[in-house]
């Protein structure tokens, strides 16, 4: 297993950071969201895209599953979005960023921690494993066994870890950000429904454009040097804030739950789906949906709320039948009727 160092981002301004007042409107929910974006675009050319979906994945509190190929960006995207994060709690032993390298000799008390005998006072005491962070990059989780995958269950669904028959709590910020490779099937473990249902999102990252890749290239030592440190962050209180805010303040309609009840009831009769997206599925969605109004600066669901997010919703929950046309145009046929549905009462509203 590799883990990052024990030192993580926390400087000077941990300690001086001075309590700010809290997030109650949507006004400053949203600034919150400014400083997340312009720290991750600086930090990462050409994803902003992605950057969305990772903003409203920690503000709905959805874990991200990240298909991508290597040298793509994931870890740079990881680490700067960990570096978004003051701990104003610094004495809680959770840090902002933890990495783990998932390999087949991988055991589960290597991520969730173990109990350690101390000779010198005759006792246990337990040491956390590195799944105690706000931020963990799983990175390559298809690479270890199915043993180690079942000990992120617990984590990311219940925010607790249980050792010897001790539950540990998570720190309610927790965000588990995994990779896999999708071409790259050689020694690996594909993850099962249940693991796969836990992830709010799957983004397939794709190359980014030539325009973006040569400014990469043209700010490689920039960035190297910290480019977009001076930028402000925000505290996790403030995060959690905000997480709460577009909870509370951003409405839903009944027709959007609806439509999105009719979208999992054709998946499930479609004939070329073998198994259709999932309750929980819906549930995790609708603070999603909010969360990215959120980001639009509205204070209320549309349609193009849930077109937008429903492929990376669902495409990674559905198991298609053998010889089936391709998941996605399953998926947009499934999701079309119900989205007209929604728009025609959106207009007679």
């Amino acid at each position: 297993m590799t883990q990052a160092p024990e030192t993580d981002f926390e400087n000077s301004e941990h300690i001086t950071h001075t309590l700010a007042p809290p997030i109650t409107d949507l006004n400053g929910a949203y600034g919150v969201v400014q400083r997340l974006r312009a720290r991750l675009q600086a930090a990462v050319r050409g994803r902003d895209e992605v950057i969305e979906m990772i903003i409203v994945a920690m503000l709905s509190d959805g874990h991200v599953l990240l298909e991508d190929y290597p040298g793509s960006g994931k870890t740079t995207l990881a680490k700067a979005l960990g570096d978004c994060i003051i701990d104003d709690r610094p004495d809680d032993d959770i840090v902002t960023f933890r990495r783990i390298q998932f390999t087949p000799d991988l055991l589960p008390s290597d991520v969730t921690g173990t109990t350690i005998f101390d000779p010198n006072t005759n006792r246990f005491f337990f040491r956390p494993g590195p799944i105690f962070a706000h931020i963990v990059l799983a990175d390559e989780i298809n690479r270890t066994s199915p043993k180690v995958q079942s000990a992120m269950l617990e984590a990311m669904a219940e925010k607790q870890v249980t050792v010897d028959n001790r539950t540990r709590k998570l720190d309610p910020l927790f965000l588990v950000i995994a990779t896999q490779n999708p071409l790259d099937l050689a020694g690996t473990f594909p993850l099962p429904s249940a693991q796969l249902d836990r992830f709010l999102f799957k983004i397939k990252m794709k190359h980014i454009p030539r325009d973006a890749e040569l400014e990469v290239l043209a700010s490689y030592k920039t960035r190297r040097a910290g480019i977009g440190q001076e930028l402000p962050r925000a505290t996790r209180t403030e995060m959690l804030d905000a997480r709460n805010v577009a909870e509370s303040l951003i409405h839903v309609a009944p027709e959007i739950r609806e439509c999105l009840v009719d979208i999992a009831a054709r998946t499930r009769t479609d004939p070329r789906v073998l198994q259709g997206a999932s309750t929980r599925s819906l549930v995790l969605m609708i603070p999603a949906l909010q969360a990215r109004a959120l980001t639009r600066v509205r204070d209320y669901v549309t349609a193009e709320d849930v077109e937008a997010l429903s492929p990376y919703v669902f495409s990674h929950r559905l198991e298609y039948a053998p010889g089936a046309e391709t998941g996605d145009q399953v998926l947009r046929d499934c999701i079309g009727p119900p989205l007209d549905k929604l728009a025609r009462a959106t207009m007679r509203r």
